[in-house]
């Protein structure tokens, strides 16, 4: 990954030091000043224009020409001349923003520049030195710039982590939400009728506990939606999230909508823990609203394992089902919550109805 921009300050910082080591050199020259002058004048309006529309790599290079040149006009035969720091400051400003071929080249031309230099004048004391701070800035730089293209592949890197998981609770969330709305309309449709049912035969107090329940059904299944995205009840307390321990529970309001459940528990369920114990009763509560819409009436059994290191459940319908077979949101939801927790769900026909399995491992 390369980065895409370079800080404002870093591309200010190559020209205004290369203004300053233009203008010593200038001081420094023995040339005539007004050349001297309109050298440093032309480069300096070079590295402005590079540094302002950001050129890289071999433009970069390129550029470079313009304040190095004018370095050899200014400073030939003079390791005196500070001017010479233009070599320092141009690598350092291309190992930082540039790519290995470029830097490269780069950095061979200016180092034979001087190489040129001390060929023509090894009496002068300090091409070494000019030599090994090019070399030097070459190499901190590069690795600056290693550092600074890491620090933006890692604050990529967290910013998609960050975003899948916000999907991921989104994703969770709404599989809470279908779980606990679909119960809750489910069974306090069947209520509802019921209610109905006993007006119609002139039955109001069967009608007035119908419709209780269900109001009451109604109010838990919002707190639960409450808890589950987080928001907190009126008296500052979370509501908590059912688990195993509650299966009972759940079956028995479907019970009470009328249908004909049985419920046949082995070991402890609060073993389960809070986790396995809320995959199950989701699994269960959604199971049982399926089978009460696709097969209404239809007697179901429900067997809960709480054994060895497994929570075992299964829902089986011994009636025949009416409406489509294919996986819904529901079944998929089902499918991922036994997956998250390193399980297993089927789901599929029987030769007496319909049966959804899952073993939840610890």
């Amino acid at each position: 990954m390369e980065s895409t921009s370079t800080q404002p300050w870093a591309r200010a910082a190559a020209p205004a030091m290369l203004a300053l080591f233009l203008g010593l050199g200038v001081v420094m020259s023995p040339r005539p000043p007004a050349l001297s002058l309109a050298l440093a004048a032309t480069s300096l309006l070079v590295v402005c224009l590079l540094a302002w529309r950001d050129v890289r790599g071999w433009g970069l290079v390129l550029g470079l020409a313009a304040p190095v040149g004018a370095a050899v006009v200014m400073a030939a035969g003079l390791s005196t001349n500070l001017v010479w720091m233009t070599t320092c400051t141009g690598a350092a400003w291309l190992a930082f923003t540039s790519a290995a071929p470029a830097v490269a080249a780069g950095t061979a031309g200016m180092v034979g520049v001087l190489l040129l230099q001390l060929a023509a004048l090894p009496q002068e004391p300090g091409w070494f030195a000019w030599i090994t701070g090019t070399l030097v800035s070459t190499l901190g730089f590069s690795f600056a710039r290693r550092l600074r293209v890491a620090n933006q592949q890692l604050q990529a890197a967290q910013a998609q982590l960050a975003e899948r998981s916000r999907a991921e609770e989104r994703h969770r969330i709404a599989g809470e939400v279908h779980d606990v709305i679909g119960h809750a309309l489910t069974v306090s449709l069947l209520h509802i009728e019921g209610a109905r049912l006993a007006v119609d035969d002139d039955d109001p107090e069967d009608a007035r506990e119908r419709l209780a329940e269900a109001e009451r059904l109604t109010r838990r299944s919002l707190e639960e939606v409450r808890a589950t995205v987080g928001l907190m009840r009126a008296d500052g307390d979370t509501v908590p999230l059912p688990d195993a321990g509650d299966l009972p529970a759940l079956v028995e309001s479907f019970r009470r909508a009328g249908s004909r459940i049985e419920l046949h528990v082995s070991g402890a369920l609060e073993a389960a823990g809070p986790v396995r114990g809320l995959a199950a009763y989701r699994i269960v509560q959604e199971a049982l609203t399926n089978a009460t819409r696709h097969a209404p009436g239809e007697p179901v059994e429900v067997r809960v394992e709480a054994s060895g290191d497994d929570l075992a459940v299964s829902v089986d319908n011994t009636g025949p089902t009416v409406g489509t077979t294919a996986e819904g949101s529901g079944l998929r939801g089902m499918r991922e919550r036994a997956a998250s927790l390193g399980g297993r769900l089927s789901a599929g026909p029987t030769a007496t109805g319909w049966q959804v399995s899952a073993r939840l491992p610890r």
